[in-house]
């Protein structure tokens, strides 16, 4: 029995891919969190906000539709029919995009960050 053999980009292209997109498309308040080793889920988690429920929307759309075009992932999203939250599962890579308030409000990054890190006002 042969070893399955991983074929795709690999994380830290798709990572690449996702923060070129946010900036493109006008994310704000970028962070980007290193879950090797911490998650078996992903190896990268982006969190960014957009201004408003239709921004947050477009940026998930465009995000999902370039990944798919650029390097040819179907990526699952959550949350884009009310903009409050939108969740793009692009594998190895998993990207928050929230309003600012919904963003506040759970404080996500907080979870993952080192506490120094994360007290630190952006």
């Amino acid at each position: 029995m042969t070893a399955m053999t991983r074929s795709g980009p690999t994380s830290d292209a798709i990572l690449a891919a996702v923060l070129e997109l946010l900036s493109d498309n006008k994310a704000e308040d970028v962070v980007q969190v290193d879950l090797r080793g911490k998650s078996s889920v992903c190896d990268h988690m982006v969190i960014c906000s957009g201004r408003s429920s239709r921004q947050v929307a477009a940026i998930s759309d465009r995000v999902s539709e370039e990944l798919k075009a650029q390097m040819g992932l179907s990526c699952k999203t959550e949350g884009k029919e009310t903009g409050d939250w939108v969740l793009i599962d692009a594998g190895d890579v998993v990207v928050h995009v929230f309003r600012p308030e919904v963003r506040e409000f759970y404080q996500l990054e907080k979870m993952w960050l080192p506490a120094e890190t994360a007290a630190t006002p952006q």
